[in-house]
């Protein structure tokens, strides 16, 4: 295994395997996922800010075994900044029962200590933490576009611009982001005044509502088999147990996709059009984020 001894903003880090390869349809290395998550990071860490980050770790790259970790790894330094979440069914490093303690990803040090261990995927909670480790209520809602069988981001995109008009009806702005998997992301930001179980109502409401106007495009229906040639609009990911992908996260597909923060104006061009709008790779959201800064407008 070769190693080196890296200084990050006065942090030491252990990196490891730089030239392994984590994709390997595009022979991505682990040294250019490095560079890209450190490239990312001005935009990147004030999305992860203050929020528990479940990590997706893929030790062997894509294709291999995966696996989801929540609580701080195993020898994580001990300035890595954490947050103590109580819950019902789980145990920590340390062994207590009901209480999960979840790294935050407050620098570019914890960032490249996380990617280190092959965490390809970073999802957070809509809820975030205060400095004294105590959760609060979510500021931000989102409602994940999942198209079904035959069926894709054209469709997904039509039914997005639906879904902005709905939560512009409850006086919401709302901001889309390609999910770097198959379909979009949508997000809207909370005042606080909303618990996790009110969001999820709140979602759910909509989704319902263009369910019931859109019923040959859009199900609210988690049931898989009623999905097809539908988009489902999954609202269950603002419950306070819930995480989505994070804007600029790179995803465990086969190609080294980026959930990528989107302009209104490009989902509308591919609402009308099947080639209008494609998943972005790591290298396109660098290009895009050096043009035209973090278009992902919620902190």
């Amino acid at each position: 295994m070769t190693e080196i001894r890296a200084e990050l903003e006065g942090r030491t880090l252990k990196i490891t395997n730089l030239d392994k390869v984590l994709y390997p349809v595009t022979g991505t290395t682990k040294a250019e996922v490095l560079d890209y998550y450190l490239r990312i990071a001005p935009v990147l860490l004030p999305h992860l800010a203050d929020r528990a980050v479940t990590r997706i770790r893929w030790p062997h790259g894509v294709g291999g075994e995966s696996f989801f970790e929540k609580n701080r790894p195993a020898g994580a330094p001990r300035w890595m900044r954490t947050a103590k979440v109580p819950t019902t069914g789980s145990r920590t490093v340390e062994g207590k029962a009901g209480e999960l303690v979840f790294p935050i990803v407050d620098g570019a040090p914890a960032l490249a200590y996380l990617v280190n261990l092959a965490s390809l995927e970073l999802h957070v909670h809509q809820w975030w933490v205060d400095d004294d480790g105590e959760v609060q209520p979510p500021n931000r809602l989102v409602i994940d576009l999942d198209p079904g069988p035959e069926i894709g981001l054209m469709q997904c995109a039509e039914v997005a611009l639906l879904v902005r008009d709905a939560l512009a009806g409850h006086d919401l702005d709302s901001w889309p982001v390609t999910s770097g998997s198959k379909g979009l992301h949508l997000y809207a930001p909370l005042d606080g005044s909303l618990s996790s179980d009110d969001a999820s109502d709140l979602a759910r409401e909509v989704a319902e509502a263009l369910q019931s106007s859109h019923p040959k495009l859009v199900t609210a229906t988690m049931t898989k088999a009623r999905r097809h040639g539908k988009v489902f609009l999954d609202w269950s990911q603002n419950a306070g147990s819930k995480t989505t992908v994070s804007p600029y996260s790179l995803r465990g597909t086969e190609r080294p996709w980026v959930a990528t923060p989107r302009t209104w104006a490009e989902i509308e061009a591919g609402a009308d059009d099947e080639f209008g709008l494609e998943q972005c790779t790591f290298t396109e959201v660098l290009d895009r984020v050096a043009e035209h800064g973090d278009l992902f407008g919620i902190a």
